[in-house]
């Protein structure tokens, strides 16, 4: 009886284990300016299912994440980014995403600080 009651108190816990959320924090750079460009990334990252929390900083560049590992990871991530037209270190935006965001967000070979601007 005590083998039983043992077993399937060790395979209550392995069940418990594996349907528990494996939710980890990421943050890495993503390219933009302004209030308008925040708005944007943080849609493209909150769009990428697994993705729970999305904050990306505007003077640091910086994007934090929290995610559910099991569903995504980062490059998935940065690729959502990408196609919304906003670069990382690893990820280059096409040059079509790129044209389509608002005028005024154009980050590439430009060192001017819009954030005022929105």
């Amino acid at each position: 009886m005590k083998k039983v009651l043992i077993f399937l108190v060790c395979i209550m816990g392995m069940l418990m284990g594996n349907a528990q959320d494996k939710k980890k924090k990421l943050e890495f750079e993503v390219d933009g300016k302004c209030e308008m460009c925040k708005m944007r990334i943080e849609k493209a990252a909150l769009n990428v299912p697994g993705v729970k929390y999305a904050v990306w900083d505007i003077p640091s560049h910086q994007l934090s994440l929290i995610v559910d590992e099991q569903k995504t990871d980062a490059m998935q991530i940065k690729t959502a980014l990408v196609k919304a037209g906003h670069d990382t270190k690893e990820l280059k935006a096409s040059q079509e995403a790129y044209d389509n965001i608002h005028p005024c967000c154009k980050y590439r070979d430009d060192n001017t600080d819009d954030s005022e601007k929105h």
